[in-house]
């Protein structure tokens, strides 16, 4: 069962994009402006326990175990994890949660690469009022900043991404890292995280379905690393976006997103002191930049109506 906070009641529920169920978790002020939470590997909505209890007084608050993930539909196939199939599920859980309103959506690792894809799409501002993306880039973003990089002869950025993205590599030969992860990583992964991120192993929340999404979701990489990378696209948003920078991150170094302003026309970006697991480690700098963001953008629009 999952650790949800005891103050607010959760209803689950399922949603259906295609052939695949995810199961979606609403809890929170009923009445309250929506705020989507999507999740990374090789996490489930675990990942926002502790962050829900700080937005569920204020905010209509929605998570959901991505596919692939938890206690959502396994597709076997490499290429029922690309991007806009993940970006579709979004969508449709934006559709089933939300009809017809716009809601506001945070998102980690994998999980803000998939809202990438979504904010990037046409329309996508009728259904996606802002966009706080931790720890996870627009891939075809990165593709062109590595070669805009390269031409200018700047190739110090690009090797720190390069060295922090090696594992994924390992992750692109099918088999190779899947007895790893299910016969150690999957077992210590908060004592790994202790290691690599610094935080305290106990502030981990884990599904008992760990094993399979590690290994699930490697599929992820499979489908979308080098196809993005290697022919990247012109991808602009008009959704308001947030960048939450995480300034020790290991994983997703800041430096990738400096040109970011050149594809978004609505770019706030604010710094964390922590690595790259954030939500697990600080959720109350997460939580309180989600909400600054949403009030700005509010404000915004109250002066924008009153003028």
């Amino acid at each position: 069962m999952s650790k949800h906070s005891p103050v607010h009641a959760v209803t689950a529920r399922r949603v259906t994009n295609g052939s695949v169920s995810l199961a979606v978790f609403d809890q929170g002020k009923a009445d309250g402006e929506t705020i989507v939470l999507v999740h990374g590997w090789p996490d489930t909505h675990e990942l926002w326990n502790r962050i829900v209890p700080l937005l569920a007084d204020d905010f209509r608050v929605v998570s959901y175990d991505s596919r692939g993930a938890g206690e959502s539909t396994i597709p076997s196939r490499v290429q029922d994890y690309q991007l806009s199939a993940l970006a579709g599920d979004l969508f449709a859980v934006i559709d089933a949660v939300s009809p017809g309103k716009p809601v506001h959506v945070l998102a980690h690792d994998w999980g803000s690469v998939e809202t990438w894809e979504a904010v990037c799409e046409p329309g996508a501002e009728e259904k996606i009022a802002s966009f706080s993306s931790i720890s996870g880039p627009n891939l075809d973003h990165l593709g062109k900043w590595i070669r805009a990089s390269a031409s200018k002869r700047r190739f110090l950025g690009p090797a720190a991404q390069g060295i922090a993205s090696a594992y994924t590599v390992l992750f692109q030969i099918p088999g190779l890292c899947t007895l790893p992860l299910r016969l150690w990583f999957s077992k210590h992964w908060p004592a790994f995280l202790g290691f690599f991120d610094g935080l305290d192993p106990r502030v981990v929340n884990t599904a008992p379905t760990i094993a399979d999404d590690m290994v699930n979701g490697l599929k992820l990489y499979r489908a979308n690393i080098r196809p993005s990378l290697g022919k990247p696209r012109d991808r602009y948003t008009d959704v308001p976006v947030q960048l939450i920078l995480n300034k020790y991150d290991k994983a997703v170094r800041p430096v990738g997103y400096e040109d970011t302003e050149k594809w978004v026309s609505d770019l706030q970006r604010r710094e964390i002191a922590a690595g790259h697991w954030s939500p697990f480690s600080h959720p109350g700098e997460v939580a309180e930049h989600a909400r600054a963001f949403i009030a700005s953008l509010r404000e915004r629009r109250s002066e924008k109506q009153s003028s």
